[in-house]
């Protein structure tokens, strides 16, 4: 059964911080309390909205324990690979119009 004990508090601090530091626009959901179903909504430059969520146990790679965020955009049709909260921050920064 997959679990998201890794998404835990403080990296969900970690997680709005590297947004803000990034200069983007977020909110989530306020689900802390149950990461299963919790998601950060990201408006990127461009205006785009990105939904980010935790990876499930499954899907974190043992050597890099600290990339636990995937990140999707409908509008791109794309999702990120697994990444940090300073990476995918950057990702979504940085994604060309």
């Amino acid at each position: 059964m997959a679990t998201f004990t890794h998404a835990t508090p403080e990296r969900c601090a970690q997680l709005g911080r590297a947004l803000t530091a990034a200069g983007l626009t977020w909110s989530d959901n306020g689900r802390q309390d149950d990461p299963q179903y919790l998601d950060y909504t990201v408006t990127d430059p461009h205006g785009r909205t990105w939904r980010i969520s935790p990876a499930t146990n499954f899907q974190i790679s043992p050597s890099s324990p600290g990339q636990i965020w995937e990140a999707s955009c409908s509008a791109l049709m794309t999702t990120t690979p697994i990444l940090s909260a300073r990476q995918v921050a950057e990702r979504i920064k940085d994604v060309p119009a």
